[in-house]
């Protein structure tokens, strides 16, 4: 029995090691999208040409959908597993197709 205890608590740290490091990358990827927003909004202020910084806004469009990939892949090898052992499949569930409802909006 101790030696399933041992294997629990080494998914926990586990789990904790994967939510700390996505929390990392993704404020990293936010801290990037946050400067390239600043250097879109200092082109429009510029009056620079509509096509520059129309390449620029899909950068960040594409930067922040591969920020929601990586908070979506955490989400389902941490998050989703830990409620899921602790008996709270239903709200893990409703969350996750309240999550695929908005981003299909």
């Amino acid at each position: 029995m101790t030696h399933d205890h041992a294997n629990h608590e080494h998914d926990h740290t586990g789990h904790e090691a994967a939510k700390a490091d996505t929390r990392d990358d993704a404020i990293k990827r936010l801290s990037y999208i946050e400067g390239h927003l600043a250097g879109v909004k200092k082109m429009v202020e510029e009056d620079r040409y509509c096509v520059d910084i129309l390449r620029q806004t899909f950068a960040v469009r594409r930067a922040l959908q591969k920020l929601e990939s990586k908070l979506i892949d955490g989400h389902l090898r941490t998050c989703v597993v830990d409620g899921v052992k602790q008996g709270n499949e239903e709200q893990v569930l409703s969350e996750l197709v309240e999550l695929y409802e908005i981003a299909d909006r």
